[in-house]
C-alpha cells in the first residue's frame, strides 16, 4: 500500500503499528512519526480511519473487557491480516509497474519495467 510518494517510514511499518498508535501505546516520537506519515499518505490514513470505525463499533457492542487470552488472539489475527495485506499490496504494486511483451508481437515474452 502506498500513495506513490516516498515517505520517511514504510507504509507496512506504519500499518503494523497502527493499533498501538490508535490505543496511544507508542512513545511520543513514534506516535509523531506515524501521525506525520498519515498526514502525507492517503491510503494509510484511510486504513487508519477504518480501524477507528471498527474500534468504535466493537466498543459500542461490548460493555465488558475481553479476557486477556482472547484479546491476544484477536490482536495476533489482526496483525497477521495487516501483514498479509501489506504483502499483497506490494505484489500488486509490482504488477502495475511491469509490462509483458508477448512473443508473437515482436517481443521475447520477458517482463520489463516501464
Amino acid at each position: 500500500m502506498s500513495c506513490g510518494r516516498p515517505h520517511d517510514q514504510d507504509c507496512g511499518e506504519v500499518l503494523a503499528q497502527l493499533y498501538l498508535f490508535i490505543d496511544h501505546e507508542l512513545d511520543e516520537a513514534s506516535a509523531h512519526q506515524i501521525q506525520h506519515h498519515l498526514d502525507e499518505c492517503a491510503p494509510c490514513l484511510h486504513h487508519h480511519e477504518l480501524d477507528i470505525l471498527v474500534r468504535r463499533l466493537v466498543a459500542r457492542s461490548c460493555t465488558e473487557p475481553a479476557p486477556r487470552p482472547l484479546r491476544e488472539r484477536v490482536l495476533m489475527s489482526i496483525h497477521e491480516v495487516v501483514h498479509t495485506e501489506v504483502r499483497k499490496s506490494s505484489v500488486t504494486e509490482t504488477k502495475y509497474t511491469e509490462t509483458r511483451h508477448p512473443p508473437g508481437l515482436g517481443g521475447d515474452g520477458t517482463v520489463r519495467p516501464f
